[in-house]
């Protein structure tokens, strides 16, 4: 159902809009965190699978960042187009992204299998647990091409303004997902390599599902007529928004990536217990991400129907939203962080509770900064402010992995944790400051 954002009172708009990929972040991250419990409890040694898999994450969401950049830059040229009512360009800019994506992904596919093991071996993969992290990295990247057409499908619905459709398609592969893993885990023993094929499985049902339902979507009368399948001009434009978010987004990931190095040299169960902690941890920036990505594409739409004040009051209708959600994470982290960490390690070392734990309690106090931040970035990247949205994000990342670092060497592993609230801090005052400013607003 595509849906226009430019009309209707913006809280109402918001909610509605936004609720659907709420609910769609609730069954990834409900899927993920089933994944490591699943893999956690039932793996023949469970502690050392879930740290397998908890190490091979940095590298999988290197290859996610160009999926998800590749879904920020077509999402938001297509929502100002179909803002503006200019639907045969907008065709061409779902077409021109569709062949863009299938010819990068297939490379980065070749590239990923021939360089798993070197890049596990890069970030000190502990070698307990490295035949079984490069298992899984080799089946997750084995289907990535279909993990990048569904992101870029969802991308093209989400810009169109429809939010359900995205989240039938992962309540379908969520829990596809959650029954694959206990048959490959508990009942026939796969163990690491279950969880990774039970992944490969659903992802690529899901992804041609959405193809179809994409192609059959825009057949509808308003938007027939002749387009153009392939323009440099229109990848150009999508390059332009897409190339800095992909930038952005790999950036993030290498950083995870230096931080999961820093990790891995204190050893097996304190990877573990942080392998768990940041999966509670990315249920909830996901979702802050989620509101934030709602008001991407809110705003793209109402810049493309040159809706300035409406922008401005979508912002602040959304921080209310996010504030609200954020404390209530806050409670349930803080106060619940020794329950959610026994649920990924129900025979974990005191030494993996105990990481958990620290990660969850540093951590969620500042939720309520952190959602400032993901709404004002979604402002940014839907109003096509690239290069604000990135240096904000740049900003909080450099100082969270350097942090990480200095901080280590005096506290521990807990100085890593320290280093989290410093960057998000930061990130967000300059986040605001670029809101402030007005770099957003079209030129006139």
């Amino acid at each position: 159902m595509v849906k226009d954002l430019t009309v209707g009172e913006p809280r109402k708009i918001l909610v509605r809009f936004t609720l659907p990929l709420f609910i769609s972040v609730i069954f990834q991250q409900f899927y993920n965190i089933a994944d490591s419990i699943i893999i956690g409890n039932f793996a023949a040694h469970g502690e050392s699978a879930l740290a397998a898999v908890g190490a091979s994450y940095p590298i999988t969401m290197i290859f996610m960042a160009v999926a998800l950049g590749s879904n920020v830059g077509c999402s938001v040229v297509i929502s100002q187009l179909f803002g503006a009512k200019r639907y045969r360009q907008m065709k061409t800019a779902i077409s021109t992204t569709m062949i863009t994506s299938l010819a990068l992904s297939g490379l980065l596919t070749v590239l990923g299998l021939v360089f798993s093991r070197w890049m596990l071996e890069a970030i000190s993969t502990p070698y307990e647990i490295m035949a079984d992290s490069a298992v899984y990295l080799r089946v997750y990247i084995g289907g990535f091409v279909f993990i990048f057409l569904y992101n870029v499908c969802n991308g093209v619905f989400t810009a169109l303004g429809d939010s359900k459709t995205p989240l039938y398609f992962l309540i379908g592969s969520s829990m596809g997902n959650i029954v694959l893993d206990w048959v490959f885990v508990a009942v026939m023993h796969w163990d690491v390599a279950g969880v990774a094929w039970a992944t490969f499985i659903c992802q690529t049902l899901a992804a041609l599902l959405a193809l179809f339902t994409m192609k059959k979507r825009l057949k509808i009368d308003e938007f027939e007529g002749h387009y153009l399948k392939f323009s440099p001009n229109m990848l150009k434009k999508i390059a332009l928004i897409a190339i800095p978010s992909i930038l952005q987004q790999s950036f993030v990931s290498v950083g995870n990536l230096c931080i999961q190095n820093l990790i891995n040299s204190f050893g097996t169960s304190a990877v573990a217990g942080y392998s768990a902690a940041i999966k509670i941890n990315t249920f909830c920036i996901t979702s802050f991400g989620t509101i934030g990505n709602a008001m991407s594409t809110y705003t793209a739409q109402n810049i493309g129907a040159g809706n300035i004040d409406r922008v401005k009051k979508g912002h602040k209708e959304d921080i209310k939203i996010g504030f609200a959600l954020s404390m209530l994470f806050f409670a349930v982290c803080f106060m619940g962080a020794e329950m959610l960490i026994r649920l990924f390690l129900k025979d974990g070392s005191l030494e993996a509770l105990a990481t958990g734990m620290s990660f969850l309690r540093i951590a969620s106090p500042f939720y309520m900064v952190v959602v400032f931040k993901m709404i004002t970035d979604g402002l940014l990247r839907g109003a096509g402010a690239i290069k604000s949205f990135t240096t904000a994000t740049f900003s909080d990342l450099i100082i969270r992995v350097v942090l990480s670092y200095i901080l280590s060497a005096y506290y521990g592993i807990t100085g890593i944790w320290m280093s989290w609230p410093v960057g998000w801090a930061i990130g967000t005052a300059i986040s605001l400051a670029f809101y402030a400013k007005g770099v957003w607003k079209p030129k006139k």
